[in-house]
């Protein structure tokens, strides 16, 4: 379907649907080639869809009605989807770049776009970590919990121990069936991260264990003593995880900051980078070590073992993690 008119009406003329108009724009913009690029940026312009019509979002499905402040607004929400490790920076980026190329391709101008996507979401595009992470002194790390316990985070204080003693994302550690993980840690002496994961990597097809310490089995008993009652979870049997992330983790982020980390993926990092310690003898290659030179076949299987850890499926991703291998 072309467009109606000359940009005249709901969603600039392409369409009653904001779904449905940001690709035949974009279709009209690329004429009858670039097939692929088409449909990556109605894929990612799908994801702005989703959240322009979510509670979060400004529930509107009129392109006229998007502004600058509804773009900060949304890149707030991706940057946040870093933090929390639902999405990588890479693909922050991308999404913010083709809202901006399918809002300019409905409007016919570039009067309404986030002016720098990476300014926007505050973080350096980069697969390679080149800075130490944040969290890998437990005495840190003891204190951050500490202070959250103290302003009455104690759930938040629960996930911040057991990100670091697991690795777990955010979004693992909230949803993790915990009378499981408890079973498997005393019978097993190894959990197996299975709720919550990205990607549908869930379940016996894609077993994810960690072997449990005795920080882990602390981490497991911090985080069973304040699941609230009558959950398997951090979450309580009316609430959603929605309402968790904004009413409880979101007040916690500047408390987080005051105490020197940055965010929750820091976390995972510090984790990594110990696992590797542990497997090589080596620091991480972000901490100054030298593994990946002095002995390349251990550097690359503790590599393939940490991406497993993680829960990723290829084995370059750890480089955002503990650092690369140059």
């Amino acid at each position: 379907m072309a467009r109606i008119g000359k940009r005249v009406g709901r969603n600039f003329g392409f369409g009653r649907q904001l779904s449905y108009a940001g690709p035949q724009a974009l279709k009209d913009l690329f004429g009858a080639g670039h097939f692929a690029t088409v449909k990556a940026h109605s894929d990612r312009w799908q994801a702005f869809v989703n959240w322009c019509r979510s509670d979060e979002g400004p529930r509107l499905n009129d392109a006229r009605q998007i502004d600058r402040d509804i773009l900060m607004r949304y890149a707030t929400y991706v940057r946040e989807q870093v933090d929390q490790g639902n999405v990588s920076i890479a693909t922050a980026q991308n999404r913010l770049s083709s809202v901006n190329r399918t809002l300019a391709a409905l409007r016919g101008d570039q009067y309404v776009k986030i002016p720098s996507p990476s300014k926007a979401l505050g973080l350096q595009r980069s697969s390679v970590r080149s800075e130490a992470p944040q969290g890998q002194d437990r005495v840190q790390v003891r204190l951050i919990a500490q202070a959250l316990s103290e302003r009455e985070q104690s759930r938040v204080s629960a996930i911040v121990v057991l990100s670091r003693e697991t690795g777990m994302r955010l979004r693992e550690a909230i949803l993790a069936d915990l009378p499981r993980l408890q079973r498997e840690a005393h019978r097993l002496g190894k959990i197996n991260i299975q709720d919550g994961t990205k990607g549908g990597r869930s379940g016996a097809s894609a077993p994810r264990w960690i072997m449990v310490t005795d920080q882990v089995r602390e981490a497991l008993d911090r985080v069973s003593e304040v699941s609230p009652s009558g959950s398997r979870n951090l979450l309580a049997p009316d609430e959603s995880y929605k309402d968790f992330i904004q009413k409880v983790v979101r007040p916690a982020r500047d408390l987080l900051h005051e105490c020197g980390l940055k965010g929750f993926h820091e976390l995972r990092a510090a984790y990594a980078c110990e696992r590797y310690a542990q497997l090589t003898g080596f620091p991480a290659t972000v901490n100054g070590g030298r593994g990946h030179r002095e002995d390349r076949e251990l550097d690359q299987h503790a590599r393939q073992q940490i991406s497993h850890e993680l829960g990723h499926n290829r084995i370059d991703v750890v480089s955002a993690y503990i650092g690369g291998r140059r």
